[in-house]
């Protein structure tokens, strides 16, 4: 009976401290929250405080320079891809938000600005 209790608590103290480490890395990567966006929601986030964002007067700029980057991702599928600068999460701070129908879509979007950011600025891609 003392060999079961033991074996138990040892059992717990492994789950404990593997669930705590999963915690910490989710903290610090959004390792499980990347992979519930990308393959259930087929989304993309930057994971940025408002901190790390740029001044929404900044994203203005980059967007009303980089129009024709713009109107080339709405044409993938006029009317069912858009862009929408949020401003409204982070007052004073703002990203940019590419929308979408498909995941074909999402692709196109991804080959057209290929990198991290649009033009400096961070943004992320919503399957809506």
């Amino acid at each position: 009976m003392k060999n079961w209790k033991k074996s138990l608590i040892i059992v717990l103290a492994a789950f404990l401290l593997i669930c705590l480490g999963v915690t910490v890395a989710e903290v610090q990567t959004k390792f499980i929250r990347r992979i519930i966006d990308n393959v259930i929601y087929d989304n993309r986030n930057h994971y940025l405080s408002c901190e790390q964002l740029p001044t929404a007067s900044k994203v203005m700029q980059v967007v009303e320079e980089h129009q024709d980057a713009i109107k080339e991702i709405e044409q993938v599928k006029p009317g069912f891809i858009g862009m929408d600068i949020d401003t409204l999460s982070c007052p004073g701070r703002a990203d940019i938000v590419f929308w979408y129908g498909s995941h074909q879509d999402r692709v196109a979007i991804e080959s057209i600005i290929n990198d991290d950011a649009f033009f400096g600025v961070p943004y992320r891609l919503h399957n809506r």
